[in-house]
C-alpha cells in the first residue's frame, strides 16, 4: 500500500479526523507506520483506552483491497494530502481535510472559482441574483462552487451547468447517496459536465446536520472567493462567511431589502468588512479577470447563439428596457440578464442607462 492508501485507510475511522490524522502522521512521520502502530504507542499519546481498541478492531476487519475496489465500482476517486491532484487551496486551510472522495473531474479547480451560497428557503430575488451571478460568472470561465443543498446552492449549479460553466459541489455525505435526494439527477449533469461531486466523508456517512457545518470550510477553502446571497440572522452561511474570512478569502454580500428576514446575513456582512457585490464586474474585478471589448471589433459583432439573434432582433428599430426584451423573448430574467451582459462584452449591445438596452450599430 502506498502511502495515500494508508492515510485513506486511517480517515475511514471516524474518531481519527482531520486534526488527529495530521498530528499521528506527523508524530509518527508515515502514515504507514500510523496504521501499523502498536496499542502502547498510542496510549502513550494520550489516546483513550476505549478508543485504542476501537481502532485496532477496526483495523483487524478492514479490507483496504476490498475498500478500493468498492470504491472503484462506485466510480469513486480518492486523493490525500500526499497526491499531485489534491487541491492546494485545501492544504493551507486550518483544519482542513487530509483525504478527499470524489466524482467527476478536480479540473475546474484549476480556474478561477467563486463560492455561491445562501439560504435553504430563497426568495424570487434571491434566486434571481444567483442565477445572473453564476452564468455571468461561469461565462467568464469562473468555477462555481456550492454545496448541493436546497436553495441557493441548487441554483448556482443548475445556473452555471445551463450556461455550460463547470461547477463543483461539497457534500456533507458519502458519495454513494445524494442528499437532498432529489437533487440526483443534478448531481449526475455536475459529473457529466465537467465538474466534480466532492465529501471528506467514506461511503456509508450519513447526512447528519453536523457534516454540513463542517464541510462549510471546505466549500470556501476550495474558492477564490465567496459571494453570499441570502440568509437569515442565524444562517449556516455566516459560518461559510466566517470560514472564508479565516482564510484570507474576499467574501462578497448581495444587498437585499432591509425589511425581508434573509437579506439579514448579508447586511450583517457588509456592516462588518464585507465588499458588496451588486454586478458581475464586482467579483470579476476582485479575481483579477479583465473586462475588455476591443473597440476594433465592436463594429463587426454578430450574435454567434441563437438567444443573442433573437435580443439583436428585438432591438433592432428601437432601444427596450430589459423587463421588455423579457417579455418579448420569453425567457427567465436572469438569463437574458446574464446574455446582455456578455453581448455588451462583445460590443454588440449597450446599456444606456435605467436598465434600457441598444443594438450597436
Amino acid at each position: 500500500m502506498t502511502e495515500s492508501e494508508y492515510l485513506t485507510a486511517i480517515s475511514a475511522f471516524a474518531y481519527f479526523g482531520p486534526m488527529r490524522a495530521r498530528l499521528l502522521v506527523s508524530y509518527f512521520n508515515s502514515a504507514a507506520k500510523v496504521w501499523k502502530c502498536t496499542s502502547k504507542e498510542l496510549l502513550e499519546l494520550g489516546i483513550s483506552e476505549k478508543k485504542v481498541k476501537e481502532f485496532i478492531d477496526f483495523r483487524k476487519s478492514f479490507n483496504p483491497e476490498l475498500y478500493f475496489r468498492k470504491l472503484s465500482k462506485l466510480n469513486i476517486k480518492v486523493t490525500t494530502i500526499f497526491d499531485d491532484d489534491f487541491p492546494d487551496s485545501l492544504k493551507e486551510i486550518s483544519g482542513g481535510p487530509v483525504v478527499l472522495y470524489y466524482k467527476g473531474t478536480l479540473k475546474g479547480l484549476n480556474a478561477s472559482s467563486v463560492a455561491i451560497v445562501g439560504t435553504r428557503k430563497m426568495t424570487f430575488y434571491g434566486r434571481e441574483v444567483t442565477e445572473k451571478f453564476s452564468q455571468e460568472l461561469s461565462s467568464f470561465g469562473v468555477t462555481i462552487i456550492s454545496g448541493l443543498a436546497r436553495g441557493v446552492d441548487t441554483a448556482a449549479h443548475k445556473a452555471c451547468l445551463e450556461s455550460g460553466g463547470v461547477t463543483v459541489a461539497v457534500l456533507g455525505n458519502g458519495l454513494d447517496s445524494v442528499y437532498p435526494p432529489e437533487n440526483k439527477k443534478l448531481a449526475d449533469m455536475i459529473v457529466e459536465k465537467g465538474g466534480a461531486l466532492i465529501s471528506e466523508y467514506p461511503p456509508g456517512s450519513p447526512a447528519l446536520p453536523v457534516n454540513f457545518a463542517v464541510r462549510n470550510r471546505i466549500v470556501s477553502g476550495l474558492a477564490s472567493s465567496v459571494l453570499v446571497v441570502e440568509g437569515a440572522e442565524k444562517s449556516g452561511t455566516l459560518l461559510t462567511a466566517s470560514h472564508a474570512a479565516d482564510q484570507g478569502k474576499t467574501v462578497f454580500a448581495i444587498p437585499g431589502q432591509i425589511t425581508s428576514p434573509l437579506s439579514k446575513a448579508p447586511l450583517f456582512l457588509l456592516k462588518n468588512g464585507a465588499k458588496m457585490a451588486t454586478e458581475v464586474k464586482d467579483v470579476l474585478d476582485e479575481l483579477d479577470i479583465e473586462v475588455k471589448v476591443d473597440r476594433d471589433k465592436m463594429e463587426t459583432a454578430m450574435p454567434s447563439v441563437p438567444e443573442e439573434v433573437k435580443i439583436i432582433d428585438i432591438l433592432e428599430n428601437e432601444p427596450l428596457h430589459l423587463d421588455e426584451l423579457v417579455r418579448i423573448s420569453g425567457s427567465k430574467t436572469s438569463e437574458v440578464s446574464a446574455r446582455l451582459t456578455i453581448m455588451e462584452m462583445k460590443g454588440m449591445v449597450r446599456n444606456i442607462g435605467g436598465g434600457i438596452y441598444k443594438k450597436i450599430k
